[in-house]
């Protein structure tokens, strides 16, 4: 599975909130331990609503939460690039 180019800081988020499993958020925003794990490594870039819920469930902006590694996305550059 590749990487996505969605980062996040979940991991640190969730220690900084009373050390929170992957477990507790999982439940709190309605996906699995297995999905918060792997958003969590970059291996699965969360939808658009799980993002804002995790977002929310620790009281950040969205921004604060996740980031877009444009120079990652290797698909998008190459469509950046040949548009261009």
């Amino acid at each position: 599975m590749a990487k996505t180019p969605i980062s996040n800081n979940i991991r640190t988020l969730r220690f900084h909130h009373d050390e929170m499993t992957q477990s507790e958020l999982a439940e709190r925003i309605g996906v699995t331990r297995q999905t918060i794990a792997a958003i969590e490594k970059g291996k699965y870039a969360p939808s658009l609503e799980a993002a804002f819920r995790i977002a929310a469930v620790f009281g950040v902006p969205f921004d604060e939460a996740f980031r877009y590694e444009r120079d990652e996305d290797a698909q998008f550059m190459k469509r950046l690039k040949k548009d261009g």
